[in-house]
């Protein structure tokens, strides 16, 4: 897994000559011509008075730090992730909706072969003989499988920290079962359970719930992060047999939750995955698989340690070794230990500080909405058949939705990978430029088809372009934090950190990013601004897969958009459809048998 991790090269610092003109020309088709003269003045100023090469320098020099393996990654955990203060619910954590399993409806079974091939996943990962990725025949860094399994984000002041476990002395995985928490160790006498017994088992878990709901401890970690360190202090403190119980959730090899929910229409199983009731989940554990009361399921990642790139490889091989497994009968084996409910002992200032953490989880997930377009006019085949790149394609419908919604384009996150660098993660690409801008308001004009083809195509070409950038180390976004990172306590900030332009362009009225599987019913996460849109999508064969989360009824610039994230949804449906009206008036007819 690890053979080309040592030969990997170092993420790169780009130069200031490239970095600051890309920073101008992504920043010029969001501004009028007054706030572009500004921003041009502050990147000059940044320049001449030698503040640019003095951080250059520095950050250079951290860079060729032998001791150093990426110059952003201490950096960026923290501001990204360990030390943001929000909940991680909603806001950080993503989900996959699973197709359904019509071998497997009830939950005990596909819970116990979903937890078989995980478990196959985490032996390639423990032993190091899981295959490199590979992208464009180039190794991919793998260091970030080593936080799958047997970890735990624990909350803390001001950053929160990871904690990692033995795997080989925590065999055991955490099931939840009406917010009750249950300790199923996998192996027994040196024997990993098969699926029939681990089926067993958690068909006992169920029994053992009953039909009463436990204490909602699990919301405490869908909380504000302080309020959470402080909380967790607060149940440590509450008996000395805490410390350890708690342990044994942050140390298992991870979590399967069996809600007693059943989720029907795709919105629904959606939003279980992504935040469920709250209480039946512990969101500090990096995998969470999820197993619904009619069999539907799912998985909920935390995104600290990780991006989404190795849990959708991950979850691919559970659905595939699952898909390609043929169902196993429950094996009765009175002669396992039974799953062990942990029992906290909790008082009444615990207690007090669990239902104010549902309160607060209750209002959150009330304030904010998701919906799914599943469309399935045609996918990654016919897109090829366009001659355009899918991942274009799909950024322009989304860029071509917002301006039908609000006659206007806004900055635009997408996520590009940097992991053929050492611990490498990722770069922002910065969809809209100027060709994107022209392709919107010439699908919206009157124009000749052709012409809208070409500006469609502009667009296309010039999204790819910055992309390649990007998964190079050589977007804007990364280094102008590296810069700025590279201030030291007690100096004067730069003109073009304080620049609103340097703050607008980089808020993500859209987030987006792609990852694809036939296996995935519904992939998504929160918006990361409450003005703007969480846009996760999937480019299937033969269907285009659009996640739209945002606040309810969120206003952008003082108008209330009532409804607005399904509107935005019907827009991308319009968009996706009228493009592809487009691009299918090129295609020559096909032969008639």
């Amino acid at each position: 897994m690890l053979r080309f991790q040592s030969n990997l090269p170092r993420l790169p610092v780009p130069t200031l000559e490239e970095t600051l003109p890309k920073y101008l020309s992504t920043v010029k088709p969001l501004l009028s011509d007054a706030e572009y003269k500004q921003t041009e003045n502050a990147v000059k100023e940044f320049v001449s008075s030698g503040d640019a090469q003095k951080l250059q320098q520095r950050l250079v020099a951290k860079a060729n730090d032998p001791s150093v393996l990426n110059w952003m990654d201490d950096w960026w955990l923290d501001a990204a992730y360990l030390g943001y203060r929000d909940p991680v619910v909603v806001y950080v954590s993503y989900f996959y909706l699973y197709k359904d399993d019509k071998l497997r409806r009830q939950q005990a079974q596909r819970a116990a072969a979903m937890t078989t091939a995980a478990l196959e996943f985490r032996k390639q990962v423990v032993e190091n003989t899981l295959e490199p990725e590979y992208a464009k025949g180039e190794p991919l860094c793998m260091d970030r499988y080593k936080y799958m399994f047997n970890n735990c984000r624990i909350p803390r002041k001001p950053s929160d920290v990871n904690a990692m476990y033995d795997t080989a002395k925590n065999t055991h995985i955490i099931v939840m079962r009406k917010n009750k928490f249950y300790v199923v160790d996998t192996v027994i006498n040196g024997r990993q359970l098969t699926t029939g017994e681990l089926e067993y088992q958690f068909q006992r878990v169920i029994e053992s719930a009953g039909f009463a709901k436990g204490v909602g401890l699990g919301a405490l970690t869908a909380d504000n992060r302080d309020n959470w360190a402080d909380n967790r202090e607060l149940l440590l403190a509450a008996h000395p047999e805490n410390k350890q119980l708690l342990e044994k959730i942050e140390s298992a090899s991870f979590l399967v939750c069996l809600d007693d929910y059943s989720p029907v229409t795709r919105d629904e199983g959606s939003r279980a995955c992504w935040h469920g009731d709250g209480r039946n989940r512990f969101f500090d554990k990096p995998c969470q698989f999820i197993v619904f009361e009619n069999g539907k399921a799912g998985f909920m990642g935390e995104h600290a340690m990780m991006d989404g790139t190795a849990t959708c490889r991950l979850n691919e091989f559970v659905c595939d070794v699952v898909s390609k497994t043929p169902p196993e009968q429950l094996q009765v084996n009175a002669a396992l230990p039974a799953p062990q409910e942990i029992n906290f002992h909790l008082n009444a200032q615990v207690d007090q500080a669990i239902k104010e953490a549902e309160t607060r989880f209750d209002q959150l997930i009330a304030n904010h909405e998701l919906t799914v377009l599943a469309f399935q006019g045609f996918g990654k085949n016919q897109i090829k058949k366009f001659k355009a790149s899918p991942d274009g394609f799909a950024q322009m419908v989304i860029q071509l939705a917002y301006y039908k919604m609000f006659g206007v384009n806004r900055p635009t996150y997408e996520s590009g990978q940097t992991r053929k660098f050492q611990l490498g993660r990722t770069e922002t690409s910065r969809s809209v430029s100027t060709e994107s801008i022209a392709f919107t308001k010439a699908m919206e004009s009157n124009i000749p088809a052709e012409e809208k083809i070409a500006a469609f195509r502009k667009a296309v070409k010039s999204q790819g372009g910055y992309m390649a950038m990007c998964v190079n180390a050589h977007g804007v976004d990364r280094h102008l934090f590296g810069l700025k990172k590279s201030l030291r306590a007690g100096e004067p900030v730069p003109a073009i950190f304080n620049d609103p332009a340097f703050a607008y362009s980089s808020h993500w009225y859209l987030s987006t990013s792609q990852l694809s599987s036939e296996y995935f019913d519904g992939y998504g996460w929160g918006q990361v601004v409450n003005d703007g849109f969480g846009v996760a999508y999937m480019i299937k064969n033969n269907a285009l897969h659009f996640n739209v989360a945002s606040v309810k009824d969120l206003v952008v610039h003082g108008k209330k958009y009532v409804n607005g994230t399904y509107h935005f949804k019907q827009c991308l449906e319009d968009a996706a459809n009228e493009l592809g009206d487009l691009l299918k008036t090129e295609l020559k007819p096909q032969a008639k048998l």
